[in-house]
């Protein structure tokens, strides 16, 4: 293991713009527990501190045994019997998380689907959550695999959505405010005002550490970019960090999603956007896999991220956000289903991979739902009533200053339960 790192600015564009992350791509909503997506096997967990010099990064252990791929493995059962015991899978009204004990949750479909009954799919196409049987907190904000003590340092990942965004300013974006909670609530050193700010010409924050929080987000990112392209894991645990009981937060998905829509748009093979599609959920499940990795980092890291949000509530009707054409939205695939079929597959591996790796996902997109751009139309899939604020800006994909606040309540709530 090396202690030199190539410069990150050596590995990137010196400007990157916000990439638009849903280009009519998430027809379909969470909604139900009929899938058909296979399972991408595990790949294999990097060292992300490995010299790459031209080459690829070495291999620093398997993963996992390639029999633990298959979502009915013992670990993921022995989950979902103990989410049972937790709190019973019976009752599936709205209220039964509300009764579970403090910092339990439900197993398998009941938590989810008592979380988010009203959220619909005009496509039919849902992802099946019951599969992976994870435990959602009491909150509904996310999962709750993890408790959550002794955080040392935070480290921030991702897209543009962490790094945050105009018209937003620095200071209402769900990281300057998540960041002051986590300061208080773990008794860091809070970050600076500098910290907060992001700078539009790079598409980071402004200065990448300060107190004990980092940032190494960038806009425009996909899933690749937190081990090789950015190597943003690389750039924010140094030699001297590695020690410290990390808490990592990450936004990302958004990216991947927005470039294999322009593949089917422009015409690409299935086949080819298929396997765009699982390489991505395989970046990201390398990425979270080698994050938890003890050999790696011995004190442990804490790992909470975020599926991608969309901004048509379930519609579809990318032209819902008034300034869409000017961000490159409007055209569709030939076939949707196949399209949708697609986001579903990747919206999948973030539920399996947070049960199997025993990190947390926080379901941005199912608590956003209902409020897009079709927020006041009571016939959208996930219509929550006349007075559901909008949460997203017209850069169409990016929330508001109200989205990046609920945006940071629910990360603080699964990291505090």
């Amino acid at each position: 293991m090396t202690d030199a790192f190539p410069p990150t600015s050596a590995l990137r564009p010196s400007v990157r713009l916000p990439a638009p992350a849903w280009p009519a791509a998430l027809l379909v909503l969470v909604a139900g527990c009929a899938g058909d997506a296979d399972v991408v096997p595990p790949p294999e967990v990097i060292d992300p501190f490995a010299d790459l010099d031209g080459v690829e990064p070495a291999v620093a252990s398997d993963a996992t045994d390639p029999a633990d791929s298959d979502h009915s493995d013992d670990n993921v059962q022995d989950d979902a019997d103990e989410a049972d015991d937790a709190g019973g899978t019976g009752d599936t009204s709205p209220e039964v998380n509300g009764g579970a004990d403090e910092g339990e949750g439900e197993g398998g479909d009941a938590g989810y689907v008592a979380c988010f009954a009203s959220i619909g799919s005009q496509t039919g196409v849902v992802p099946d959550i019951a599969q992976f049987a994870p435990r959602v907190g009491s909150h509904c904000a996310g999962t709750n695999h993890q408790d959550i003590t002794g955080i040392e340092r935070v480290v921030f990942l991702g897209d543009s959505v962490t790094v945050g965004t105009p018209p937003t300013i620095a200071a209402e974006t769900y990281r300057a405010r998540l960041a002051q909670q986590l300061a208080s609530h773990f008794d860091l050193d809070a970050p600076s005002g500098l910290w907060e700010r992001y700078d539009t010409f790079d598409g980071t924050a402004l200065v990448a550490q300060s107190g004990d929080f980092w940032s190494c987000a960038r806009w425009g990112a996909r899933n690749h970019d937190l081990l090789t392209d950015d190597r943003q894991v690389d750039a924010c645990f140094p030699a001297d960090q590695r020690h410290k009981k990390t808490l990592v937060i990450m936004t990302v998905g958004g990216n991947d999603i927005a470039h294999f829509t322009k593949m089917g748009i422009e015409g690409a093979p299935l086949d080819e956007i298929s396997a765009y599609v699982d390489g991505a959920a395989a970046e990201l499940e390398s990425a979270i896999r080698t994050l938890k990795d003890p050999t790696l980092f011995p004190a442990g890291n804490a790992v909470v991220f975020a599926n991608p949000p969309e901004f048509t509530d379930g519609t579809g009707d990318v032209g819902s956000c008034p300034t869409a054409s000017l961000g490159g939205y409007g055209n569709n695939w030939e076939d949707p289903i196949a399209q949708a079929r697609l986001v579903v597959r990747l919206l999948e591996t973030y539920v399996r991979v947070a049960v199997q790796t025993q990190s947390d996902l926080v379901f941005f997109l199912e608590n956003f739902c209902g409020h897009g751009f079709r927020n006041d139309d009571p016939s959208a899939a996930c219509y929550r009533g006349p007075d559901a604020e909008r949460w997203f800006d017209l850069t169409c994909t990016h929330p508001n200053p109200a989205g990046h606040a609920e945006l940071a309540r629910l990360f603080f709530d699964v990291v505090q339960e």
